[in-house]
């Protein structure tokens, strides 16, 4: 079969979309599938739904896309609303002051909503339990998959044995070593920072102890940057670690309290809620589609963390996916035209937005050369004291201008593809 041409294939009970990992990512393309009315499966190889904290940033294109699956709402009321960030360096102090505010009159939402991932996960999955439409299968690991003429047929093993699965889209949302993408044989191209980042959570305020602090700080310094932000549980530090460092000795107790006492000294010492260290990518996957199987969020592509924007490029990739299939379903969409799309739009998103925004990011916050790093805090003034500038830096930052630009599930007809990859 050509992997390139795909007739619409029937979806069934008997032939449902299978969505692979069971994620934010994974368990918004679910419940969107599951709200067109689509039967779903869904596979993880957990156990139980995983208490993953890493991610808390939601942007506003993020929560205009999650009312359509009715959860907006619920993670207001856990989640905090933070409408400024701050640049900032670790010598100097504040640089420039970013105002989501500017977005007022184009969205619902401008600000971020900070709330630890594992929250939506909870939602979600309970959302998902009551749903007829979706069969939730944790437990569950994917040992093949081979795309057929009409679908996928996935090789599952699970608490009932081995089985063969038959599906007629597969959604492959299961995390940079997606073993979806390693069955399509897919590359992943990209490289690994040398050094690890290592984030650790705190219950102290340190906005008590750093008045002029906002609620979210990127910190640059040439020697340690720093990435500050409140969640609704704790205050968040993210710096980076050596690579020739042990990621026991990363860990170590007395480390962690030096490097917090580095960043406001407190002279009751730290208590700790959460650390982890963990290797940083910039990585992205050939393609995002073979057939009538797409690949999304982590497994598609993975970045940096500064900017925060990873998890939220992800759920665009679940719901522009489901939206798709679900109108091929019940609209009789060109199936092929639908999957080429979001293969070409989805990557050139992550590649011309995520990556390169991220990647930039992360190259300003820990500049070495003087010079260098000094006309970056002048270009961020500049930037925040124009409006104007202002304005279209945070409309990028916060991807409301990719989703303009492309909107999610937009017909491919509606959608000028040229110049996308």
């Amino acid at each position: 079969m050509n992997w390139e041409q795909t007739s619409a294939s029937p979806v069934s009970p008997e032939r449902p979309v299978v969505v692979v990992g069971g994620g934010p990512v994974g368990m918004t393309a679910a419940a969107t599938l599951a709200g067109a009315g689509l039967p779903v499966v869904l596979l993880d190889l957990n156990t139980e739904p995983q208490p993953d904290w890493r991610a808390s940033t939601f942007h506003a294109a993020t929560l205009e896309m999650l009312e359509t699956i009715d959860i907006t709402e619920q993670m207001h009321a856990e989640g905090l609303v933070v409408p400024t960030y701050q640049f900032r360096d670790r010598r100097d102090g504040l640089i420039a002051e970013f105002d989501f505010r500017l977005l007022s009159d184009e969205t619902r939402y401008p600000y971020r909503l900070q709330l630890n991932q594992q929250h939506l996960v909870r939602m979600l999955f309970e959302r998902l339990q009551r749903d007829d439409h979706v069969q939730v299968r944790f437990g569950t690991r994917l040992d093949g998959l081979q795309v057929t003429p009409d679908g996928a047929t996935l090789r599952v093993s699970g608490p009932d044995g081995d089985a063969d699965l038959l599906a007629s889209y597969v959604i492959g949302a299961d995390g940079p070593r997606s073993a979806v993408r390693n069955a399509l044989g897919v590359g992943f191209e990209g490289f690994t920072y040398p050094e690890r980042f290592a984030i650790t959570s705190t219950s102290v305020d340190l906005q008590e102890l750093l008045p002029d602090l906002g609620h979210v700080n990127y910190v640059a310094d040439p020697q340690e940057w720093l990435f500050i932000l409140r969640t609704p549980e704790s205050w968040r530090v993210v710096w980076p670690v050596p690579g020739d460092l042990s990621p026991e000795e990363a860990s170590d107790p007395g480390r962690l309290q030096r490097q917090l006492q580095q960043v406001a000294p407190y002279r009751a010492g730290y208590p700790i809620v959460n650390h982890q260290v963990y290797n940083v990518h910039q990585r992205v996957a050939d393609s995002f589609r073979i057939g009538p199987v797409l690949l999304a969020g982590d497994a598609a592509h993975i970045n940096s963390p500064i900017g925060g924007v990873g998890l939220n490029s992800g759920i665009h990739d679940a719901m522009d996916g489901a939206v798709r299939i679900a109108r091929i379903v019940h609209e009789d969409a060109d199936a092929d035209a639908e999957l080429v799309a979001y293969d070409r739009i989805r990557r050139t998103v992550a590649v011309e937005y995520v990556q390169a925004d991220t990647q930039r990011n992360t190259d300003r916050l820990r500049e070495t050369d003087d010079v260098v790093r000094r006309q970056h805090h002048e270009d961020m003034r500049a930037i925040a004291a124009d409006p104007l500038r202002a304005r279209a830096y945070i409309r990028r930052v916060s991807l409301l201008e990719s989703v303009r630009r492309f909107g999610i599930g937009r017909p491919p007809t509606e959608i000028d593809l040229g110049g996308v990859a």
